[in-house]
């Protein structure tokens, strides 16, 4: 059966990485859900403006396309997506009853850590802060979400996700 995961989390803990790690893994097509943001988001990022609720709905509702279109074609799709709030979430979730969420977790400290040694074309460290006050994590009443924690090595976070239940 065909899946639609979303690899959520804040900037730096991992989504591009581990998802280019995991697609071959579990046979899907990874996208970078950062590729789909609109010129208008890359450039408020880039200046270091976060963006808002309504900055975000189109680019949600295309996410939400693209892995519900990947899914009625019968093939499997990641796409890296931050997530942050339930209500991000819930707008993925409809109509879309493939779907899963990985949440990549990790503290402040971990992520900070990796993200002040990249460079990033749109999202300096600077955000990182905006990023985790505007996390929800997921509650255990979104039993389609699976967390990992990304305080270990890469191919040891793929490992747990590819045997992850919510997977397969």
């Amino acid at each position: 059966m065909a899946k639609f995961i979303i690899l959520m989390g804040v900037s730096g803990s991992g989504k591009t990485v581990i998802g280019k790690a995991l697609a071959p893994a579990i046979n899907a097509e990874f996208i970078d859900g950062d590729n789909l943001h609109a010129q208008r988001n890359v450039d408020k990022m880039a200046a270091g403006i976060p963006l808002t609720d309504a900055d975000r709905q189109d680019w949600l509702e295309l996410i939400a396309q693209v892995g519900h279109k990947h899914v009625a074609q019968g093939t499997s799709c990641i796409i890296a997506c931050s997530a942050l709030k339930r209500s991000y979430r819930d707008l993925l979730r409809k109509g879309n009853d493939s779907i899963c969420f990985v949440y990549l977790k990790g503290s402040f400290a971990l992520i900070y850590g990796r993200i002040s040694k990249r460079s990033h074309q749109y999202m300096p460290s600077s955000l990182l802060e905006s990023q985790f006050e505007t996390l929800e994590e997921p509650q255990s009443d979104e039993p389609d979400v699976f967390v990992v924690s990304i305080d270990q090595e890469i191919p040891q976070i793929v490992e747990e996700i590819a045997k992850a239940e919510i997977i397969s």
